[in-house]
């Protein structure tokens, strides 16, 4: 994606690479049954303006997604005034995960970590979502250079607080290692989920910030498969567009292994496809959805009627 690309020629270039995508050779590929939803990020959501907010699920279902995912701050601006219960009447497309940010570094703020994840916790179960997505708190938090063996068993402590917590009423949780914060690298990735309980805190990684990461997401995935219960779905080229993160089928991560992975699990773990918004992108959420809903397409997934 070259600086001076504007917004027709990536659509056009986009349209010829998804044509030039390889069809799964027959009986190559296991059956496809993973049920594939789509995140809000995408339609840049606040809890300011439930606009954008609606206008993600009106394309997330007219798509033919199977659920959705949407972070905390929003649960907990549009549980209380009806927003949620009156776009889940209008559309009828469920509510699969909720993304929480906590803090696993400082144990002065556990208490008031748990609180918010209870609480968004029984949010995400109220809509008959089963997840939640937990991601650990920033790097920069932390005062000078962040040495990550100094804090390991802070961070494993607790995650393991964290799912419990979300155990005791009958919620699954992940972490969700992210580019920037405490837990970002291949090796800190494996360090964690080593050493949590995952009885209580499975894998719910995110396969574009793997591969940003440094890291062969495709072979994190298949060393965690049969712990991975939720996954961010996002490609990764490294172009202007997107914090460098694009359409699948655009970029690098070996998409197809991993959903080949996952399948092979018989898991049905939740899959939510992800692609940061950004400015001055060249295309709409909607378009970057249907793009990435016609790759998996050619990959044999079907949507809801």
């Amino acid at each position: 994606m070259g600086t001076t690309m504007n917004r027709r020629t990536f659509t056009k270039s986009a349209a010829l690479a998804l044509g030039a995508t390889a069809m799964p050779a027959l009986g190559a590929t296991p059956p496809r049954n993973l049920k594939i939803g789509y995140s809000t990020l995408a339609w840049d959501v606040s809890a300011r303006d439930s606009k954008n907010f609606e206008a993600s699920l009106y394309d997330i279902a007219n798509l033919g997604f199977w659920g959705f995912e949407t972070v905390s701050p929003l649960l907990e601006a549009y549980d209380p005034d009806g927003t949620l219960t009156r776009l889940n009447d209008k559309y009828h497309v469920p509510l699969k995960a909720g993304y929480i940010g906590v803090n696993v570094t400082d144990p002065s703020l556990r208490k008031q970590n748990l609180d918010t994840v209870v609480r968004v916790g029984k949010i995400i179960q109220k809509y008959g979502g089963t997840f939640a997505v937990i991601q650990a708190n920033s790097r920069k938090q932390e005062t000078g250079t962040f040495n990550f063996k100094e804090h390991k068993a802070e961070i494993i402590s607790g995650l393991n607080e964290y799912g419990t917590a979300l155990a005791d009423i009958g919620l699954r949780a992940g972490l969700h290692q992210h580019t920037g914060t405490v837990v970002e690298t291949r090796d800190e990735v494996y360090a964690v989920m080593e050493g949590v309980n995952t009885k209580v805190m499975a894998f719910a990684p995110d396969v574009g910030q793997l591969q940003k990461g440094g890291a062969d997401a495709a072979k994190v995935v298949k060393d965690f498969a049969q712990i991975t219960e939720h996954m961010h779905l996002k490609d990764y080229s490294g172009g202007k567009y997107f914090l460098g993160y694009c359409p699948l089928g655009l970029g690098v991560v070996d998409l197809e292994s991993i959903l080949n992975t996952l399948e092979e699990t018989g898991h049905n773990p939740d899959v939510m496809v992800e692609l940061d918004r950004a400015p001055d992108t060249p295309m709409s959420a909607l378009e970057t959805a249907q793009f990435s809903k016609a790759y998996l397409q050619k990959l044999g997934y079907k949507f809801r009627g």
